[in-house]
């Protein structure tokens, strides 16, 4: 199936097949690292989570964007994540 890109929050998003919902959640982080590989499983994050390849409309930066639905795992996240 062919998944379709979005617009929100400011972003072009495009849905990773593993989580291919376009359920964006109220808080998220862009990472500016295209190519970084995110496992979000192993950040034992408590909420729901989705990772979307996102394109920055506002300076046309290409990356990724991770959706949060708690915002203590935005935080987990943002203190743990270091780009490969």
């Amino acid at each position: 199936m062919v998944t379709h890109a979005f617009i929100a929050h400011g972003y072009t998003l495009y849905p990773s097949p593993p989580s291919a919902h376009r359920t964006v959640f109220e808080f998220h982080v862009f990472v500016p690292h295209p190519y970084a590989l995110i496992d979000l499983p192993s950040f034992a994050l408590q909420g729901r989570a989705r990772l979307f390849a996102a394109h920055r409309v506002a300076d046309g930066k290409m990356g990724q964007l991770v959706s949060f639905e708690l915002e203590a795992d935005r935080v987990r996240f943002e203190q743990r994540f270091t780009p490969d």
